[in-house]
Order: C-alpha cells, then sequence, then structure tokens
C-alpha cells in the first residue's frame, strides 16, 4: 500500500481524518469538450440514483465543437437539493488545463482524482490526492487510439466505485441502460469500469466521502425537461412540427421526433405527423400558423434568437387569432450572447412579442414533471383562447438530468375550444368569427373543410369587425382590441393557477418561477435554520397573473422576486400588475451569471437586505485570482495598511450577519471571499468588521468589532476617521470608532 501512503502524504488534511460525509456532498467531473465523458458522467450519476440516494447533474460545456474546459457537476443530497452548489468536495480532474484554478477552488478536506502525469498532488496540503495512470490501466483493453481515449472515461467511473462506496452491479446495471442494444460498447465499457476499480483498491484507501444506501428514488425516473416536454406534446396529439435548430432547444425536437416515428404511424406504416425543418425561425412560426388555422394541433421549439425573428408572425397569430405552442428554452443573450448558459431572460420579450397592443399567455414549468404537463395544458389553453401560447423552459431545466415521479397519463381528452361543426351551424344558421357572445372575449371558430355554406371567414392581419371583415373604422377597432383585453381576463383563469408554501409567523414572502424553484426552495430552509428568517414562497407559473399574487403581496410587509436575469423582468411585470400601493413592498434578487441558480446567492442576497447592509453580493466569483488567496490573508492585508474600497470592489465582498438584529444586538459582520461556500472564519478573519458606506463613497474596513451591548437599529452604521490607518492591526482594534445613527 506504498502508493496510498505517497497519496496521503501528497495532500491530507489531517484534520478531515475520520470525518465522514454520507450522501451530502457534489462531485465535478472536469474534462475537454468533445472527450466522450458525457455517457460516464451519465452512467455515474445513475449508479448513485439506483442506490437510492437522490442526485442531480449539472453540465456546464463551451458552445464550440471541441477543446475547451467542460465541468459535469452530480450533486449528491440526502435532503433531495437539486439546485446548484458553488464548489465541489470530490473532483475527478481530466483536463490539464483547468486543473489548477479547479483544485484551489475546492473546499478544505476534498478530494482529487486526477491522471498520473498532470503532477498534481503538491498543489495544496489540505486536499487529498489520488494519481491514476489511466493510459496504463485502458492499454490492455483497447488497441484503438480513439477507444482507449473514450475508455478513460469509465476508469474514473470504476475508481469512484471504490473512493465514494458505490455497489459495483449497479454500475454495471448503469452501463447496461447507457449502451441498451450495443452489445460490444456494454463490454468494453465494464471491463473499463472494472479495470479503475481495480486499480483504485490495489492502491487507495476509500475517501472521506461515501454513498450509502437510502430508499429515497424506488419508483422514480431520471429525464431531461426537454424530453419531458417532447413526451407531453406527443400526448397532446400534436401532428405538425416545423422547426429550426437552436441551442438549447433542439434536443427537444429531437426526442419528439423519435417519439412521433414510433407512435404516430398509421397500420401500413406511414406517417401521420410531419416534422419540417424550415429555412429560419420566421418560416418555422408562419408554418406553425398555417397548420394550426386549418385545424392541426402545430407547435415549434427554439429560444431567444428565434423568438425576435417571431415577432411578427405572432402578432398576426394573435390579432387573427390562431392557437399555436411555441416553447422557449432561454440562454444568455443578447443576440448571440452565450449559448450554452441559461437564464430567465425572455420574459419581456414573449410576453410582448410583436408591434402595437399585444398579450400572450405564458407557461412557466418548473420542473420535468410539469414540463410534460405544460406541454399538454399548453395546446389546450391555445385553443380555447385562440391566440399563441409560450412556453418558457430554460437551458438548465430543459438540458440537465433531473429525478421526477413517474408521469401520469393523460386522463382528459384534448380541449379544442370553441370550434363549429357542419350540425352546429345547421342549428345556428350562421355566425359572426369575432363576436363575444359568451362574454369572455373568445368568439367561436370553424375549421376549413367544414361542409357547410356559413362556415367560411376571412382571416385578415389587417382592421376587421365582428364578422371579419375589412374596417378601419375606428370604432372597429376599438371594440376588437377591447374584446381581446376581456379574452386576456379570461385568460387569468385558463393558466395554472401559482403553488403557495407557508410557514408560520413569516412576514417576508418569496415569488420566483422556473428553475429558480431548486434554489428558492433549498434557501428557505437556509434562512430559517441559520437566520431564523420564515419566508412563504408563491411560485408563479403562468402569465397573465391571478388573483393569488395580490393575495400574496398583501399579506406581507416584504416580497422578494428571484429570477435569473438582469433587469428585474418578472419583478417588472408584476409590477405593471399589482396595486400602487403595493409596490413599494418588492424587492428584487437578481442572478444572471449564466450558471444555474445556487441557493446560497438567494440567501444572501435576501439577508443582505433584511439586515439593510449595505453591500452587493457578487455574481460569481472571479475563479483564479478570488481562489488564489484565502480571507485570512486578505483580512491581514485590510488591517495592515489604508485600503480604499471603491462601490466595484464592494461588489465583490459577502457580508455575514452572525448576530440577530433585533434580539441579539449588534450584527457581527465577517469578511470572507465569496469563492467558498464554506468558509471557516480563522482568528483574523473574525476580528475583521465589514464596514460599507454607501451613496457611492468609498468605503475602509478596520478590524474593530462593537460592543454587543450597545443598541443597533437598522439605520446605524460605522463611521471611520478620515485619517491614515495605522499598520497593525491591534493598534486599528484600539481606535475609537464612532457610531452614528
Amino acid at each position: 500500500m506504498a502508493s496510498v501512503n505517497v497519496a496521503l502524504e501528497q495532500g491530507t488534511d489531517s484534520r478531515h481524518d475520520g470525518e465522514l460525509v454520507v450522501n451530502n456532498f457534489s462531485i465535478q467531473v472536469a474534462t475537454v469538450n468533445g472527450s466522450g465523458s458525457q455517457s460516464a458522467n451519465t452512467v455515474l450519476m445513475r449508479a448513485i440514483f439506483q442506490m437510492g440516494v437522490p442526485v442531480s447533474s449539472k453540465n456546464l460545456f463551451p458552445s464550440n465543437i471541441a477543446g475547451l474546459p467542460t465541468w459535469f457537476t452530480i450533486r449528491v443530497s440526502k435532503d433531495g437539493y437539486e439546485a446548484r452548489k458553488r464548489d465541489s468536495e470530490v473532483l475527478i480532474a481530466m483536463n490539464p488545463e483547468s486543473a489548477a484554478e479547479d483544485i484551489r477552488g475546492l473546499k478544505p478536506g476534498a478530494v482529487v482524482l486526477f491522471d498520473e502525469p498532470l503532477r498534481l498532488a503538491g498543489l495544496r496540503g489540505e486536499v487529498t490526492f489520488y494519481a491514476l495512470p489511466f493510459d496504463k490501466v485502458v492499454a490492455p483493453l483497447a488497441p484503438e487510439p480513439k477507444l482507449k481515449k473514450l475508455l478513460r472515461n469509465m476508469v474514473y467511473v470504476g475508481a469512484m466505485a471504490h473512493l465514494l462506496g458505490l455497489d459495483m452491479t449497479e454500475v454495471e446495471d448503469a452501463i447496461g441502460k447507457q449502451f441498451r442494444g450495443k452489445k460490444r460498447a456494454m463490454e468494453v465499457n465494464v471491463a473499463a469500469a472494472h479495470a479503475g476499480l481495480e486499480y483504485a483498491a490495489a492502491n487507495f484507501a476509500p475517501c472521506r466521502y461515501r454513498v450509502e444506501r437510502m430508499n429515497e428514488t424506488a419508483g422514480k425516473i431520471i429525464i431531461d425537461g426537454n424530453a419531458a416536454a417532447a413526451l407531453g406534446a406527443l400526448f397532446a396529439g400534436v401532428t405538425v412540427v416545423p422547426w429550426y435548430p437552436i441551442t438549447p432547444s433542439s434536443s427537444l425536437i429531437e426526442n419528439l421526433s423519435e417519439y412521433l416515428r414510433q407512435y404516430r404511424v398509421d397500420a401500413e406504416g406511414r406517417a401521420t405527423f410531419a416534422v419540417l425543418q424550415a429555412e429560419d425561425e420566421l418560416a418555422a412560426i408562419g408554418m406553425v400558423l398555417g397548420a394550426a388555422w386549418v385545424g392541426a394541433r402545430a407547435m415549434t421549439s427554439t429560444s431567444g434568437p428565434g423568438i425576435s425573428l417571431m415577432a411578427e408572425f405572432t402578432g398576426l397569430g394573435y390579432y387573427v387569432e390562431i392557437p399555436a405552442v411555441i416553447w422557449d428554452v432561454q440562454r444568455v443573450g443578447p443576440s448571440t450572447g452565450l449559448p450554452t448558459r441559461t437564464a430567465q431572460a425572455d420574459l419581456l420579450s414573449t410576453a410582448f412579442l410583436s408591434h402595437g397592443d399585444t398579450k400572450h399567455p405564458i407557461l412557466l414549468p418548473a420542473t420535468v414533471k410539469e414540463c410534460f404537463e405544460f406541454a399538454m395544458a399548453a395546446f389546450d389553453v391555445a385553443e380555447r383562447l385562440q391566440t399563441p401560447v409560450f412556453v418558457l423552459s430554460d437551458l438548465d431545466l430543459g438540458m440537465n438530468h433531473w429525478i421526477s415521479d413517474p408521469f401520469v397519463y393523460p386522463e382528459t381528452l384534448p380541449d379544442r375550444g370553441k370550434v363549429l361543426g357542419k350540425e352546429d351551424l345547421e342549428r345556428l344558421g350562421s355566425f359572426s368569427r369575432y363576436k363575444d357572445v359568451d362574454d369572455d372575449g373568445i368568439g367561436y371558430r370553424t375549421l376549413p373543410g367544414t361542409r357547410h355554406p356559413s362556415a367560411a371567414w376571412f382571416a385578415r392581419g389587417s382592421g376587421h369587425n365582428e364578422h371579419a371583415q375589412y374596417s378601419e373604422r375606428p370604432e372597429d377597432y376599438v371594440e376588437n382590441m377591447d374584446r381581446l383585453n376581456r379574452k386576456w381576463e379570461t385568460a387569468r383563469g385558463l393558466v395554472p393557477a401559482p403553488v403557495l408554501e407557508r410557514q408560520s409567523g413569516a412576514e417576508v414572502g418569496i415569488i420566483a418561477f422556473g428553475s429558480s424553484h431548486g434554489a428558492v426552495v433549498e434557501g428557505l430552509d437556509q434562512l430559517r435554520q441559520e437566520q431564523s428568517i420564515a419566508a412563504d414562497y408563491l411560485r408563479i407559473r403562468a402569465y397573465p397573473f391571478s388573483t393569488a399574487l395580490d393575495e400574496f403581496i398583501a399579506g406581507h410587509r416584504r416580497v422578494y422576486v428571484v429570477e435569473q436575469n438582469r433587469d428585474g423582468q418578472m419583478l417588472q411585470l408584476i409590477k405593471m400588475h399589482a396595486a400602487p400601493a403595493e409596490v413599494a413592498k418588492l424587492r428584487s434578487v437578481c442572478h444572471y451569471s449564466g450558471l444555474p441558480l445556487e441557493a446560497r446567492f438567494v440567501t444572501d442576497a435576501i439577508v443582505v437586505q433584511e439586515r439593510n447592509v449595505p453591500v452587493a453580493v457578487a455574481q460569481e466569483p472571479r475563479r483564479a485570482a478570488n481562489r488564489a488567496h484565502s480571507s485570512s490573508r486578505l483580512c491581514r492585508k485590510l488591517c495592515r495598511r489604508s485600503i480604499k474600497w471603491p462601490p466595484h470592489r464592494i461588489r465583490r465582498l459577502l457580508v455575514l450577519p452572525r448576530l440577530g438584529l433585533r434580539r441579539l444586538g449588534p450584527p457581527r459582520l465577517v469578511l470572507r471571499r465569496l469563492v467558498p461556500v464554506h468558509p471557516r472564519p480563522t482568528a483574523s478573519a473574525s476580528t475583521c468588521s465589514t464596514i460599507a458606506a454607501a451613496n457611492r463613497r468609498c468605503v475602509r474596513v478596520a478590524g474593530t468589532t462593537p460592543s454587543p451591548n450597545a443598541s443597533w437599529t437598522p439605520s446605524s452604521r460605522w463611521e471611520l476617521s478620515r485619517s491614515r490607518w495605522p499598520r497593525s492591526a491591534a493598534s486599528a482594534a484600539r481606535r475609537k470608532v464612532r457610531r452614528t445613527s
């Protein structure tokens, strides 16, 4: 076991020996885009899932074809948390370009499995390193260079099975599912996993992070949001699917195409559907509207740039009143933006897409199960309202794997809305296409081919009256627009209602939607357990909003709107809807780095605003620069000399109230870097209080802690002497600091 001792000497921090962490850690696999690691990563995730442990994954990949760094993170959480964590405890380092930086970002006590030629063992002293010669292990398994490159990935799966205590039968079963129908591929990958296991067992001691069997995933499935949406569209009865490929929505149509070929053919094997790749998104939405006008259930899928191209045709669908379903799997913009990063930044553009007065219903799924359900509901809403309906997912929800309960087979038939057939027209004698008969803003329609002389109507995007006749009379236009607005009010009762979660005694409310849900759920627990802040949570599932939103805002002193865009787009929509007297309660928590939202960001952003601390919480740490310095070094540097901090530097700091404002006296504000989610304040760090100036002034940070007996109000602040600071922390602590209110 000499190699074990070498590994321990290289990196183990003795303070962490024997401290087992069971079913509560993250694994980060750092590879190169195009290396074929996706299959191995999926196998590793599925093996943990099959041991009954809740697990989720995030795939961070570049927008090029091959060569740039890629990170695949697997979060193992016995509590079922699914949001991203900022740092990881287990690193599989396969990329020489990012390895050093990835290691600097690990928590103390983390473990690293790396390719032996990288020679990483000396980079940090509080990390355990395991060097594995991947090429030597793979060499006997495959002579072909390309196959060797692919099998290297499955070797680290086997090594992880030993280090983490995974059941190898579950690994083999996961490989069988991943390569189902490919016997040769399955056999060689199983052999590679066993080779990695055998080498690790002979050379490494199991690490402190362990996976132990649970029973929390029984009966559940793993699926991504795009595949779930495709299944929902299939069950909804979609038959016409024009589209144009764009990341991250392409896999939705690709999955749907496979399902349709399998389940939408007649007895002779002929397709009863049409999937058409258009020349661009403009043509795709035009085909959708044409197919829907003649009675087909039609949809398309795109992302932000495609939404921009669809503006004029969407306005036609709104004004002519043609049902259509458009999936927008959001990514970072504007322009090309970051095609492989996630965002929730298309709310305003889709809500009012097209020129003139237009408003479009939007469904906002937060889980893969809701992707399935809302794919069906979108068609019913579109046909009942006779209008285009948008379903806003995003890259995180659409392309990453999630655990879900099995989807429920639909028990109701599709709702086609107000469609008149031949028998209806014979009974009525005639109809007016845009006449509001039922006072809900929705007229009756007929489909082309209905055999009745009164069935025809002219669909025009220009001015028209209730009989679908051309008109430029002002009163006809006003009546038409007012009727469309009444339809909008009807839509409030047709779209999915929000979901409310209450906590006893909560004065604070949180509003979120979509893939922010997982981070908010975890953040609620952090607020309650760490800060004793109880908060109610309203998850919005559709636009237009219902009266439940008004009641939620009215019932709380402060309401935080959590979303993944820079400008607070959901907050803007809520302000347009809410009563003017309630707008002052609304506060914004915006995350827009392109990475999936994490719970710690939500918690810190709310705590800072609740405690009236004038410090901005950083979106993401600077990976290389910030990780290179410990918090203790930074604090010593601050105490050693006078440093002026402009506002843009303050945004990089995180303020942690260690004591509450109400009962425990003044908060002790401990300065730390944003990079470690698991800070351990050292003596020098704990002696530093962060004092932030407001109104765009420069601030200074001194090593002085206020008296715990002093009175404190949220409006209090610390005012420092403007003279030069002393050089030592001790003398800084002795300086008098005057506190003003």
